[in-house]
């Protein structure tokens, strides 16, 4: 008598000998695609007080071969046999441009059919937004002849991109513009000390079309987002003010440690 357990087992071995891996196709390349974002930072040449210049910039390298060479591109490579997606990403950033891009997240794949005229591949995208020194080291290797920073509006609107990367540039565009409505991100641009004035430019360099009139009461007083900033006092709990950047002094915050929890529905 075969025991149910034995049966199975029987059974799982003969779907293993029959199992044929040349009945289906296998994909031609799995590469990982990088998209780093950066805020740029430079102070304005004006004799009154104003807010320095910020631009949200990406990062592109210009592909040395074929395909596509000579055109603008996003770091990245193909995925070898004893390595993760995101370790072939972390990878290949660093041997096209000698950048560590800290912690990447996933994006999403790219298997448009002929995206790529090398054959069937698809591709596996990863993005980040990094503060500036960490791209100040940048320097093209490997399949790179150059690597640059460009606009937003560079890169989607006057560049010829190889592949199908503006449309993965559009997507992490609208990824990190999320981020920075919905967490606490703008931070890790920002003074330990800062004025709303600062933060309000952060937020509109990433998403341009942001607005918010009543923002000082909104971020200040709003119960869902009331504590994620505190205002900065010295020791003897008086307010503190900076005029750096204005005619005025004004108030000084910092982000607390609380991390918000925000709904459609508060």
């Amino acid at each position: 008598m075969v025991m149910p357990m034995d049966s199975n087992r029987i059974n799982e071995e003969a779907q293993k000998a029959s199992y044929n891996i040349k009945k289906y196709r296998t994909p031609d390349g799995a590469p990982a695609d990088i998209v780093m974002f950066t805020l740029t930072k430079r102070e304005r040449k004006t004799v009154t007080k104003t807010l320095p210049i910020r631009e949200l910039k990406v990062m592109l390298i210009k592909r040395r071969s074929w395909p596509f060479a000579g055109r603008w591109a996003l770091p990245g490579g193909f995925c070898q046999e004893d390595e993760s997606m995101y370790g072939a990403a972390k990878r290949e950033l660093l041997e096209e441009t000698g950048v560590d891009g800290g912690h990447l997240e996933y994006l999403g794949v790219y298997s448009g059919p002929g995206r790529d005229p090398r054959g069937w591949i698809i591709s596996h995208a990863f993005f980040a937004l990094v503060e500036e020194w960490m791209l100040e080291q940048r320097q093209a290797a490997d399949d790179a002849s150059e690597v640059g920073l460009f606009t937003i509006r560079e890169a989607l609107e006057e560049l010829e991109l190889a592949f199908d990367h503006r449309d993965i540039i559009v997507d992490a565009y609208r990824k990190i513009q999320l981020q920075m409505l919905q967490t606490t991100i703008a931070k890790q641009f920002l003074p330990l000390h800062f004025t709303l004035g600062e933060l309000y430019q952060v937020i509109q360099s990433v998403v341009p079309d942001f607005e918010e009139p009543n923002f000082i009461r909104k971020i200040t007083s709003t119960r869902s987002r009331q504590g994620i900033l505190e205002e900065v006092r010295d020791e003897n709990g008086k307010p503190l003010s900076s005029n750096q950047y204005s005619q005025r002094p004004a108030q000084l915050y910092r982000f607390s440690d609380r991390v918000p929890r925000l709904s459609i529905y508060t």
